[in-house]
């Protein structure tokens, strides 16, 4: 009874299994059949190119002029001030020079350096 209720039950998942597996036909490449020319494509890519995002926000508004009262040589002048200035995103940005105070004989650290650098081991 035993043996056969675990055979049912497995031919009863694998009926299921089988019936939930669906294969995918593949049909090749699709097949284009154009009645227009090369040319003519080309000329309505070119056309559909220049009209722009038909979808945008600004869709239909053409160019739009903005308003400006700065002079063009100023806002070159505040670019090039900007891009030799310090990183405004940096750590420690407009901070000054840190100082540390420390009690360590500098010659006992750069021994230290280097002795870490060849893999030296350091008397403790």
């Amino acid at each position: 009874m035993n043996t056969t209720s675990k055979l049912l039950s497995g031919f009863a998942l694998a009926i299921l299994a089988a019936a939930g597996v669906n294969a995918e036909t593949y049909d090749g490449v699709a097949k284009v059949h154009s009645i227009q020319s090369r040319a003519e494509v080309r000329a309505e890519g070119a056309i559909a190119a220049r009209s722009g995002d038909q979808f945008g926000d600004a869709a239909g508004q053409g160019v739009v002029s903005v308003a400006n009262s700065v002079d063009r040589a100023a806002v070159r002048s505040q670019g090039v001030a900007a891009a030799h200035s310090a990183n405004p995103y940096a750590e420690g940005y407009g901070q000054g020079v840190t100082r540390v105070d420390s009690r360590i004989d500098r010659s006992n650290v750069r021994i230290q350096a280097r002795a870490a650098a060849r893999g030296d081991r350091l008397p403790i």
